[in-house]
């Protein structure tokens, strides 16, 4: 079974590839499992590391809205695809046209090339919050309109209709996750509007410096790289009968404040590290992040099977297990 992951060379994407090497089979369309044999991580830098010393695994540089790269890619044979590759929230807002060309023609393109396959496809697409935007319930679901207030957000939105569409006509078997910011994100700030939610917790317990650009009273939607990971694959897992009518599906999260995410590194690293969160407002990062819903419905992702966090405490022990360590080596 050939499998592809568009920004394999991402966090995510290297946290899926593992846990799919590791599972090692995935079902096709008609239920039955069948053995990964070839796991291809795309992006438009080089993927390092052991994933790409695996045998299953093949790794391809290029780029996403390149037709002739994507055939390359969607080659014959692909089964199942996990398209996480995107242009971040603050860098799509200053460069639209590069917004634009990845997170929209780039999936497009994607699409058009598994169209071209002899057997659909299943795909899997990682939306994310930013669809909604505007005056909002206090609880926002999938019956919320889409009214983005970002160029990202937009992109996304575009690309969920695109994937029900070409769903509707039998290209693909397609689903898109709208995923919650997520929490702890290991590495170095990225130009996301919600970097600092990572940030504010992940540099801290490094003993680094950190600027939280929000008020301690902003409310966020969060969610843990594990429960993404897990998310992703039983999306795929998933029979197509039970996203036919509504191929996006508005993940569980937890809803804390940025002052109680705040208290959660005083409590695993004391003031030491709190001390290292610097509170400076920016209001452009500001009008962004309070465009996005603060509280999550998620009633039909629950009942198929998906879970939420327990809350931020939860999403802090992960990052200290799963890469504290790694995290304060950066130099």
């Amino acid at each position: 079974m050939r499998v592809v992951v568009t920004g394999g060379g991402g966090f995510l994407g290297q946290r899926l590839a593992r846990a799919l090497l590791e599972r090692g089979r995935l079902c096709d369309r008609e239920g039955a499992e069948r053995t990964i044999s070839s796991l291809v991580l795309f992006d438009n830098a080089p993927v390092a590391g052991p994933l790409a010393e695996d045998r299953r695994v093949e790794v391809l540089k290029g780029d996403i809205a390149d037709p002739r790269t994507l055939a390359r890619l969607i080659a014959p044979g692909t089964a199942a695809v996990f398209h996480l590759a995107a242009i971040v929230s603050a860098e799509a807002e200053s460069d639209t046209d590069q917004g634009y060309r990845v997170n929209l023609c780039g999936t497009l393109c994607l699409l058009d090339a598994c169209r071209a396959l002899e057997v659909p496809p299943r795909l899997v697409f990682a939306s994310s919050l930013a669809v909604y935007g505007g005056r909002l319930p206090p609880s926002v679901g999938e019956d919320v309109a889409l009214s983005p207030q970002s160029s990202y957000g937009t992109q996304k939105a575009i690309a969920e209709l695109l994937l029900a569409d070409y769903s509707r006509k039998g290209y693909v078997d397609g689903r898109a996750l709208r995923l919650p910011t997520v929490v702890v994100r290991p590495g170095r700030p990225n130009r996301a509007a919600s970097s600092f939610a990572s940030s504010m917790i992940r540099e801290p317990l490094s003993g680094k410096d950190a600027v939280c650009p929000v008020g301690k009273e902003t409310v966020m939607a969060l969610i843990s790289p594990r429960r993404v990971v897990r998310a992703l694959i039983h999306a795929y897992d998933l029979p197509e009968s039970s996203v036919l009518d509504r191929r996006s599906l508005q993940l569980p999260g937890f809803s804390v404040s940025v002052g109680e995410i705040g208290e959660a590194v005083r409590r695993a690293g004391g003031e030491k590290a709190y001390r290292h969160i610097l509170w400076k407002r920016d209001g452009a990062i500001e009008r962004i992040v309070s465009s996005w819903p603060q509280r999550l419905s998620a009633e039909r992702a629950l009942s198929l099977g998906f879970v939420a966090d327990k809350g931020i405490e939860e999403a802090v022990e992960a990052f200290i297990e799963d890469d504290l360590e790694a995290q304060k080596a950066l130099s």
